[in-house]
């Protein structure tokens, strides 16, 4: 993959009403969160018709991303919540030495960028695994939105919520599981995030690299590669580089729940 060493470029944001009346507006600016095939998943989900037009109202803008393209970096000032409408993400952290220290992937219906909440400035950086397009939602706008809608503030709690339970969830593999036991959770996590897409949770393509699940497991490269060894020979999954087969759920599973019970 090749290394990005420009900033993102800005974002145009396109008020709704504009949108549809442009005639050289891409395609994918017509498309509403209340007729969003992700809403479910995203940010209008739990909310009623009146909160999800009030959604549709908001300015925004979609941008396409390159595989490899920095969303944003460390640093950059704090504007936008970002939702994945196709495509994966990696988060990360540059660690002092110039390492990256893989944070969480993302996929379509999940969010970036709540990480710039607390000092107006994001604290990690994310990066396209391939390439993606994200709706960009001006925080500020949200916001003013929010102010009046009680059940909007507590869908942005219920965000910010399951940011902190990944976050623990990270901190329980890396503290007390061994190599075989992060990976089946890893995978497994994977194969709920498909499935609750409507994709197949026994058969996917892993986007990121056997060095980034390393970096995100607090796994080494070798280890990671004997591991999924390891798992084929148990007949657990069949590998072929990043597409992977579950073949025996119910024992993966098994592997998992052996620390966790």
């Amino acid at each position: 993959m090749e290394a990005v060493t420009a900033r993102s470029t800005s974002i145009r944001i396109v008020p709704r009403t504009q949108a549809t009346r442009a005639q050289a507006a891409p395609a994918p600016l017509k498309t509403l969160c209340s007729t969003c095939h992700l809403r479910d998943l995203c940010l209008p989900c739990g909310l009623g018709g009146t909160d999800v037009e009030r959604l549709d109202g908001l300015m925004f803008a979609r941008r396409r991303v390159k595989e490899g393209q920095a969303l944003y970096r460390e640093g950059d000032k704090f504007q936008f919540i970002y939702a994945v409408r196709s495509g994966t993400f990696k988060s990360g952290l540059t660690l002092k030495d110039g390492r990256e220290q893989v944070t969480g992937f993302q996929m379509a219906g999940e969010l970036l960028g709540l990480d710039g909440l607390a000092n107006g400035q994001h604290a990690s950086s994310a990066t396209a695994l391939e390439d993606a397009e994200i709706c960009a939602i001006p925080y500020a706008h949200l916001s003013e939105l929010a102010a009046s809608s009680t059940d909007l503030q507590h869908v942005i709690s219920r965000l910010m919520s399951r940011e902190i339970v990944r976050e623990h969830s990270l901190m329980m593999l890396l503290g007390s599981m061994n190599a075989e036991e992060r990976l089946a959770a890893f995978l497994l996590n994977i194969s709920q995030r498909m499935k609750a897409r409507g994709y197949s949770a026994s058969e996917f393509h892993l986007r990121m690299s056997r060095a980034e699940i390393g970096s995100y497991l607090g796994m080494k490269l070798e280890t990671v590669s004997r591991t999924f060894s390891a798992f084929q020979h148990q007949g657990l999954l069949e590998v072929d580089k990043k597409h992977v087969r579950i073949l025996d759920l119910e024992g993966l599973t098994r592997a998992f729940e052996t620390r966790v019970q």
